[in-house]
């Protein structure tokens, strides 16, 4: 083989496109793929980095290695089944998903005001409880990546028991498809509340651990204070929206800017940061999840006896569901009524599971403040029982954005902490 002969060896479909460009450019740069499987991508990310030297002068992202479908899949399916798909989008805050879809479905059918106080105050306090246990996934996995395994340690032991607490609730850690068009799946199961509480107890200290641990660590603010820097103007031009926004100063929140589950009725700060950097957006999730805890608080006491879905049986998901030694499912004392003693209650029974509920016509938007920021949904009936089209709006897919504008011109080990200051997840991207 001649010396002067140069190999290039490549995959992927645009890969042998992004080399040719780079080597036509005149410039010595290299091109590099980081991911979709590494380390320190936050989830499958791909990220198409061209460096020269150390320095990223071009970042682009790579995404749909976790495409779901699920968003085509929902037009396939009744209302009410919808809740099982939706909740596995962003996987880490499946309680948004769902609240975001059923307050969505509830606004087309007209039914927003009526749905039960406690079916409201139980989301409230999931969607907090989701909030926490989220923002610890987020800062645990940031500190691996950046190499403090202690961080990663301590995030996942803390979400254990937030998880442990969801399991009490609702018979699953993740992908609950509690929240239903009209309230909920099931009441709380007796003594739960009491562990809500316990958690109450324990996870102050154990924040407090994570805050110890890293907001003053040496290293930690080295790796994070002015990386990543997006000024409000980008946000703006970007459509960012959660830590990423309030870290510029923006006190957006949709919990108080656009109330909705009677957000207005709990008292919380909106946590900002005015660093526009990584360091502000790591600060901003320690103060959240205090938030969060204040507002669950509020909830427990809050919870009054009462209903957990609309009396309105043309609406409400005919199910009664208790928590038995094998799971949640089915009581068995509500089918037994259904089969032995009504006729009607059965025909109806069958009617509603096997076709579903019927939405009137129209169109709707509605938005929750996820982990992340601005969950939108938008959905539009053509009158049936199912939905004809669902679209989220998914923060982590807008504020992905951001990447090039955080990573170019920067170091490429500050990319890794940039990507992880967004705290994507792929499940909500690639839906």
């Amino acid at each position: 083989m001649p010396a002067s002969e140069v190999i290039y060896t490549s995959g992927g479909q645009d890969w042998d496109e992004i080399v040719d460009a780079a080597r036509e450019s005149g410039n010595e740069r290299i091109v590099v793929n980081m991911g979709p499987q590494h380390p320190s991508t936050h989830g499958v990310l791909r990220l198409v980095l061209e460096l020269e030297g150390e320095t990223v002068t071009e970042a682009r992202c790579g995404i749909g290695y976790l495409h779901t479908g699920i968003e085509k899949n929902l037009e396939y399916r009744n209302w009410t089944q919808a809740v099982t798909f939706v909740t596995r989008m962003d996987y880490l805050s499946p309680f948004f998903n769902e609240t975001a879809y059923c307050l969505a479905v509830e606004k087309l059918l007209d039914v927003t005001d009526t749905i039960p106080e406690r079916a409201t105050v139980v989301r409230v306090m999931l969607m907090e409880l989701n909030r926490i246990s989220s923002h610890l996934v987020a800062l645990g996995t940031a500190g691996m990546e950046m190499g403090a395994v202690t961080a990663m340690i301590f995030g996942f032991r803390e979400r254990e028991l937030v998880l442990d607490v969801f399991e009490a609730i609702t018979g699953l850690r993740m992908n609950h498809a509690y929240i239903r068009p009209g309230g909920l799946a099931q009441d709380m199961p007796a003594g739960s509340d009491r562990k809500v509480r316990e958690l109450l107890q324990i996870m102050p200290n154990r924040l407090r651990d994570m805050e110890n641990l890293l907001t003053e660590n040496t290293i930690w603010k080295g790796r994070n204070q002015g990386i990543g820097y997006l000024d409000l103007t980008g946000c703006m031009a970007l459509g960012v929206t959660g830590p990423v926004l309030r870290a510029t100063g923006l006190p957006h929140d949709l919990r108080r800017a656009q109330p909705y589950c009677g957000y207005e009725n709990y008292e919380f700060d909106v946590v900002t940061d005015t660093g526009n950097d990584c360091y502000g957006r790591y600060l901003i999730r320690i103060g959240e999840m205090k938030e969060s805890l204040k507002i669950v608080e509020q909830c427990l006491d809050r919870l009054q006896p009462g209903p957990v879905m609309l009396a309105d049986k043309k609406i409400a998901w005919p199910a009664d569901l208790e928590l038995g030694a094998d799971g949640l499912g089915q009581s068995a004392d509500h089918v037994r009524t259904i089969m032995d003693t009504s006729m009607e209650g059965l025909i109806h029974h069958f009617k509603l599971v096997t076709e579903g509920i019927r939405v009137p016509a129209g169109q709707v938007y509605t938005a929750v403040e996820s982990p992340r920021g601005e969950l939108g949904v938008h959905v539009v009936s053509d009158g049936g029982t199912r939905p004809y089209r669902v679209h989220f709006r998914d923060p982590s897919f807008t504020n992905l954005q951001a990447v090039a504008a955080m990573c170019e011109g920067g170091m490429v080990s500050d990319v890794i902490a940039s990507v992880a200051s967004i705290d994507p997840v792929m499940g909500g991207v690639d839906r």
